[in-house]
Parts: structure tokens; C-alpha cells; sequence
């Protein structure tokens, strides 16, 4: 059994903004192995969130996040269940991440059903040209098709974008990850991106 020191339980704790216990267990648990407990406090975090999945959440904040230069802006709602929640520094600052990720990579929607069909549309006729242009069997062309507007909606749905600044893990995974930590339901309910010219 691995002696597990102060230091250890500080860093696990900086790390993922877990309670000090959590990180003592998780680390007794990973026999000290540093990457082992993180992976652990993860996926604690992520089954909390998906118990808390069904609350309500009526409060909330709407956050704003102009870019340098005034050219580009994202309003975006963020809510939660409780109004003490919504004024937290770790709720603020997941709104203000979600903005500027909004920001970088110009999602059109938050989930597939969000996007304009008639994009989706261009995109099948494009993909379908594509594969006829490769001479690929006409009886297969319907199917990779339907892959490549799957891999589609994964790159232009906000829920399902690797998030700017951890390509690791997609939105989704750092929306549950937020619910572990903050410990309420948590839910991006929708987003404007505003850019000048655009």
C-alpha cells in the first residue's frame, strides 16, 4: 500500500477541484498512482452527473464574452437549479469557457435536431457527389454517406465539439464533469454567435 502524502491529495485536488476526502479515498484506491486517481474522481464525477440529470433547472445566468477587437460576440444561457449556484465562481467560469469555445469554434447548433436541415441537405449532396466522383459502388454511397453526416453534426453540434482547450474530451464530457463538481444539474440551454460581417 502506498504511503499517500499531503502533497499528493493537494496536487489530485488543484487538479480536479475535488473535496480533500475524495481525493484521499480515490488515491488509496489507485494505490497512489497519480493518473489512476484521476481517472477515478472522473468517473465518479460523471455518474453523479448522470444521476442528477433529471432535475429541474430554472435559474441560471446569461453570459456574454465580447472578443478583442469587438468583431465577435457569443451571448450564451447557462442554467442550473439553484440561484446560489449560479452566482459561483465555477459556474460563471464554466459560462464564460462554454462562450469562448462557442467563440473559436462556431457551432451551429447544440445537438443534431439544432441544425438547419437544409445545410445538413448540401452537406448529403456534397458527400454523396464526392463518392460518385470516387466511383465508389452506387449500393455503399447511401451508407458512407450517412457516416460522413454523422461525423458532420460531431464537428458543427456544440455538445458532441472537442472542447478548445482540452481537444481530450468533447463538450458533453466537460458540461458532466462541471455537474460532478459543482454538484447540481447543469444545462447549456441555447447560444447566439455574433460576428461582424458575418
Amino acid at each position: 500500500m502506498a504511503e499517500i502524502s499531503a502533497a499528493m491529495v493537494k496536487e489530485l485536488r488543484e487538479a480536479t477541484g475535488s473535496g480533500i476526502m475524495d481525493c484521499k479515498r480515490v488515491l488509496a484506491e489507485a494505490d497512489g498512482n497519480m493518473e489512476k486517481a484521476f481517472d477515478l474522481l472522473r468517473k465518479k464525477g460523471l455518474a453523479k452527473a448522470a444521476k442528477r440529470a433529471g432535475r429541474s433547472t430554472s435559474e441560471g445566468i446569461v453570459y456574454s464574452y465580447i472578443h478583442t477587437g469587438a468583431k465577435l460576440g457569443v451571448l450564451v444561457e447557462v442554467n442550473c437549479e439553484s440561484d446560489f449556484v449560479a452566482k459561483t465562481d465555477d459556474f460563471i467560469e464554466f459560462a464564460k469557457n462554454i462562450a469562448m469555445h462557442i467563440a473559436a469554434a462556431n457551432p451551429a447548433g447544440l445537438t443534431p435536431e439544432d441544425v438547419d436541415q437544409s445545410v445538413v441537405e448540401k452537406e448529403r449532396e456534397i458527400f454523396k457527389a464526392q463518392m460518385l466522383e470516387e466511383g465508389k459502388p452506387e449500393n455503399i454511397i447511401d451508407k458512407i454517406v450517412d457516416g460522413k453526416v454523422e461525423k458532420f453534426y460531431k464537428e458543427v453540434c456544440l455538445l458532441s465539439q472537442p472542447y478548445v482547450k482540452d481537444p481530450q474530451k468533447t463538450i458533453e464530457e466537460f458540461l458532466k464533469e462541471t455537474i460532478g463538481k459543482i454538484g447540481e444539474n447543469i444545462q447549456i440551454r441555447r447560444f447566439a454567435r455574433f460576428q461582424i460581417g458575418a
